[in-house]
Formats: C-alpha cells, sequence, structure tokens
C-alpha cells in the first residue's frame, strides 16, 4: 500500500469510471480537479447502510450549501463498478448533484493510500473519507477510524470550507 496522501500534495493522475446516457466515461482525478475547488468523498461499497442512508444522502443535502461555499463538483467514489454506481444513484434519486465515479478494482483509492483489505466480506475497499481539492491540490482530507462516520460527512466539510 502506498503512503496516505496529505494536506499539500497534488491529486494523482488515475483511472475512474462513471456510467452515463453515452456508455462508460473515463476520468482522470488529476484532470477533473484541475481547476477551481472540489469535493472528492469515498464509501467503501455502494448499497451499504451507512453510505447509503447517511453518507451520499448528505452531500445530496449539502449539495446547495457546498456550492455557494465555492465548491464546483462533488465526486463520490467507492470499490464497485460503474454500473452499480449508477443502480446506487438511481436507487437514492440523486440527480446531477453528486458525480459517482467508480474505482473498480480499488487501485485509485490503494495509489493514495486509502484502500483496506475487508477480507471475505469485500475484498479490497476505500476508507471512508473525504477531501478538499483546490486547483490539484489537496487542502484537506479527513479519514474516518474504523466503524465511525464524523469527519467526512458533509456538514463537517462545509465546516471546514467556510472557515
Amino acid at each position: 500500500m502506498s503512503q496516505q496522501i496529505k494536506e499539500g500534495d497534488k491529486v494523482p493522475s488515475g483511472s475512474l469510471t462513471s456510467k452515463g446516457e453515452l456508455g462508460i466515461q473515463n476520468y482522470d482525478p488529476a484532470e477533473i480537479f484541475a481547476k477551481g475547488t472540489h469535493i472528492l468523498f469515498s464509501v467503501p461499497g455502494a448499497f451499504t447502510p451507512t453510505c447509503s442512508e447517511k453518507h451520499l444522502p448528505g452531500y445530496v443535502e449539502h449539495a446547495e450549501a457546498l456550492k455557494e461555499a465555492g465548491v464546483l463538483s462533488i465526486n463520490c467514489v467507492a470499490v464497485n463498478d460503474a454500473f452499480v454506481m449508477k443502480a446506487w444513484g438511481e436507487s437514492l434519486g440523486i440527480g446531477e448533484k453528486v458525480r459517482l465515479l467508480s474505482d473498480g478494482n480499488g487501485a485509485y483509492n490503494q495509489t493514495m493510500g486509502l484502500s483496506m483489505d475487508t477480507g471475505n466480506f469485500g475484498g479490497i475497499r476505500s476508507k471512508r473519507y473525504a477531501m478538499i481539492i483546490t486547483d490539484g491540490q489537496v487542502k484537506g482530507v479527513f479519514v474516518e477510524e474504523d466503524k465511525s462516520f464524523e469527519v467526512s460527512k458533509a456538514e463537517y466539510i462545509l465546516e471546514q470550507l467556510q472557515k
């Protein structure tokens, strides 16, 4: 596993995907986060309880306030395929407020030192975290302790942006 990304680091290049109207779209985080302020948050898995009931819905609920605080895009990544991510977004009715990105094999989160091995439960997954990225540079990285949900939620990130 790589060393964990930290404040001041550049967002690494990589490959994330999403399922859109035109099929599978590829994204390089270094490119999509190169200009302006963006939020990247990660969940251990689509359709899992905390992720579906609190984490993603919190960002949808606070999307307008985050935009008012200067955020250009809100992005959620998980180690699920693009089809699962699309179905998850549709099941929660999130619309266009949050871009759902697939890190299908966990490689991108491993590059950032933000993956974990859940063994036979789900294999390599992402840790639960949120990042504030401005002009391609990490301005804050907030990684949850195991079984906690405090520093990566939308309300906390909004507070950090308003400081």
